[in-house]
């Protein structure tokens, strides 16, 4: 299989079955998308516009590649695809959005300010310890399995988050799986009680902050409009060094508002994260 396409310019070819990547000029592009089902003399025929001896010498180089096995590779798995399609679906990993709420207005938030452009709602315990059950059922001999507890902000729900992992623990002995638990927070309602649950039971924790005071504070108001930068930092800082050794990082974006980002992750570093994650936003 064969796929053939310009882009900024250049002629680009990919042959699927072997991974080989061709820039080529138009004539071997033009050349290409006729070989396969025209020969040699036919192809000088139909590109009239270029030089036969050109074409000629150009089809003997597309035909060196087809015999080194860069070009027109042959599918070596095709006998095997309806036996893969018929294969049970495994399911390893869910993405739990188990709050569609958020205490925070982030100007860049894909998620409409946690609500997804629908109703501000927070899912039930029933329905995640469903969403539990239906991973260990659907997960086959797969053993590790992984939950991310998403939102808008999941610590608006935090009582169900809590359950939802004491619900996973029960179940890990008795069907032989070990549960995966991170979380993905900005930080407003942290408190020790769920620190020192989350160092307990989350294998990963991302901590959203945007760096520097004024680019946080501009890019994640609360609410009522007012910057939550010094609300979250102490909590972080602290949360950070609970985690001892665990596995954590601060996760940052960066717009065209602060292209000089490279400060916010010196000034995260400053605060003593070690463990920093900076990723552009660009509709903004």
């Amino acid at each position: 299989m064969v796929h053939q396409y310009k882009n900024n310019g250049y002629n680009i070819v990919l042959d699927v079955c072997s991974g080989s990547v061709h820039v080529v000029d138009d004539l071997v592009y033009d050349i290409i998308s006729l070989y396969e089902e025209n020969d040699k003399e036919q192809i000088i025929k139909a590109l009239s516009q270029y030089d036969s001896a050109d074409v000629s010498e150009a089809y003997d180089e597309v035909a060196q590649l087809v015999e080194d096995g860069t070009l027109f590779t042959d599918d070596v798995y095709k006998d095997y695809i309806i036996d893969f399609k018929k294969r049970k679906t495994v399911v390893k990993a869910l993405c739990l959005h188990i709050a569609h709420d958020c205490n925070l207005a982030c100007r860049y938030c894909f998620a409409g300010e946690g609500e997804y452009k629908g109703d501000r709602a927070l899912m039930s315990l029933e329905v995640a310890k469903k969403s539990l059950d239906f991973l260990v059922a659907n997960s086959g001999l797969r053993r590790n399995l992984e939950v991310d507890f998403f939102g808008g902000e999941p610590l608006m729900n935090w009582d169900v988050v809590r359950k939802t992992v004491e619900y996973g623990r029960s179940l890990e002995e008795k069907y032989d799986k070990k549960f995966r638990f991170t979380l993905t927070t900005n930080g407003v309602l942290l408190n020790d009680e769920i620190m020192e649950f989350a160092n307990r039971e989350m294998a990963n924790v991302v901590l959203s902050i945007d760096g520097r005071k004024e680019v946080h504070d501009y890019m994640r108001p609360t609410r009522n409009g007012k910057g939550s930068y010094d609300v979250i930092l102490s909590k972080f800082q602290e949360f950070a060094k609970k985690r001892a050794g665990k596995s954590y990082y601060v996760r940052g974006t960066y717009t065209h508002n602060n292209l000089d980002f490279s400060q916010d992750v010196l000034h995260m570093a400053d605060l003593g994260f070690d463990q920093i994650s900076v990723e552009p936003v660009v509709s903004l």
